[in-house]
């Protein structure tokens, strides 16, 4: 080979890698870009995830929470009922009591 053949295949080959390398280099870009977008759909859905699970627990916790208000009203009102009616039926007594008191 003449030495122009040689300086020649080495130009080539030096052309030839620098369209390899600037291929590489697009190819690079691209991965990090898709990457980019695939985790920024992943945190997108994984936050759209999350505050529908915590609208999920608050409505839970406000169900619990009407539910053990109710049996608190509940027990609240029975024993209204319960002092209610023991001062009923002590009201006589306690009109005789004072009535007696006044007489002394």
């Amino acid at each position: 080979m003449a030495r122009e053949d040689v300086l020649r295949a080495i130009k080539d080959a030096e052309i030839a890698a620098t369209a390899t390398l600037s291929d590489a280099k697009k190819e690079a870009a691209q991965i990090v870009s898709q990457a980019r977008q695939n985790a920024s759909e992943i945190l997108t859905s994984g936050k759209s995830k999350s505050e529908s699970e915590a609208q999920n627990l608050i409505s839970e916790a406000r169900a619990s929470a009407g539910t053990e208000a109710e049996v608190v009203s509940t027990g609240g009102q029975a024993a209204q009922k319960s002092v209610h009616d023991s001062g009923k039926k002590n009201r006589d007594k306690a009109a005789k009591l004072v009535i007696d008191s006044f007489r002394k």
